[in-house]
């Protein structure tokens, strides 16, 4: 049983990276994404006798931190303490323009609705299967595919400068 509990718990330890970076994207802000990484282990340390051994442990963290991150928004925003200038901040990538580029491609996300960006996330950022998605939320899979098109779509205005489209049909 202990040696169970040890296979899971390395596993669990293995999922820690691609936690991080989805909640880091997520989120955008790195101390807040470190706490939502670190309450997601926390608790799913705690329930790890509920995790189904065979299933992808990977999408039950992810649901785990959904749920987390959701209640973060009930409950509003924590306070936080900014950092002063004496704080090092991580080197930027070795070329400007990917440096320039990366910083747009961040500000657009964090311009797309948060369903939309969670979806965009799981896919391409950590290529979880759509199926594997929509369980980790607790969505239909039409949902997911269905988000991730509006979600591709405004991305890729926002990238190209134009407005996004709005299809807002008038019923009368």
């Amino acid at each position: 049983m202990s040696q169970m509990r040890g296979d899971a718990a390395d596993h669990l330890l293995a999922c820690v990276p691609r936690l991080r970076r989805y909640a880091r994207a997520l989120v955008g802000e790195r101390a807040a994404a470190e706490d939502l990484v670190q309450d997601t282990v926390e608790r799913g340390w705690a329930r790890l006798a509920d995790w189904q051994r065979g299933s992808d442990m990977r999408a039950w963290l992810f649901s785990i931190m959904h749920n987390l991150r959701v209640d973060q928004h009930r409950r509003g925003v924590l306070d936080t303490e900014p950092l002063d200038e004496d704080t090092p901040q991580p080197a930027a990538p070795g070329q400007v323009c990917a440096g320039l580029e990366l910083r747009e491609l961040d500000a657009a996300l964090r311009l797309l609705p948060e369903a939309q960006r969670e979806i965009l996330l799981l896919v391409g950022l950590e290529e979880m299967r759509y199926e594997d998605v929509a369980q980790a939320l607790g969505i239909p899979v039409g949902t997911v595919m269905s988000r991730l098109s509006r979600a591709r779509e405004k991305l890729r205005a926002l990238m190209d400068g134009r407005a996004p489209a709005i299809s807002l049909k008038v019923v009368k």
